[in-house]
């Protein structure tokens, strides 16, 4: 999830017209802010947007409120100690040192970098993907990881007012 800042602001299609209003609205009012003023606003959202990730994750819930599509049942013939399918999904994917938030004069951006990048689009999308080298192809249930609900546009909203303010 990445947007230019304050220019143009892209995202999903649901909340895409509230997203052309903030950025109708900010937009002057974040280009009269020094550089500096606009990156450690834009860090700060960044973070905060990336605790919102962060929670609705732990909580396996899609943008659009609905719970992620269980794991598929495996054959854990011989399996010892705990079952994985009673542990949650993405709990690593979650921690810091894999979502990144990234904010500066011109851009804030959420995501995945690196080799988890690929792994977490493919849950995202619900695309084809193996489990391990060698093994078949399986086509993974789509649990989007990221994206905007309307909790995010009102912060977005309320840390620029509050910034704005001071």
């Amino acid at each position: 999830m990445a947007w230019p800042w304050p220019a143009r602001i892209r995202s999903v299609q649901p909340v895409s017209n509230q997203l052309q209003a903030l950025e109708d609205w900010a937009g002057l009012l974040l280009h009269r802010l020094e550089p500096a003023a606009r990156t450690s606003l834009a860090r700060s959202i960044a973070q905060q947007l990336r605790r919102n990730q962060q929670q609705r994750i732990l909580e396996q819930r899609n943008p659009d409120g609905s719970l992620y599509a269980p794991r598929k049942q495996r054959d854990l013939r011989g399996k010892q100690g705990r079952i994985r399918r009673k542990i949650k999904m993405f709990q690593k994917l979650r921690t810091v040192s894999y979502l990144k938030a990234r904010g500066d004069s011109n851009m804030i951006s959420v995501g995945f970098t690196g080799r988890i990048a690929r792994i977490a689009r493919v849950h995202q999308y619900g695309l084809k993907d193996r489990a391990e080298p060698g093994a078949p192809d399986v086509r993974y249930d789509q649990r989007e990881m990221l994206g905007f609900i309307d909790a995010d546009l009102e912060l977005i909203r309320d840390t620029l007012l509050a910034h704005l303010t001071l």
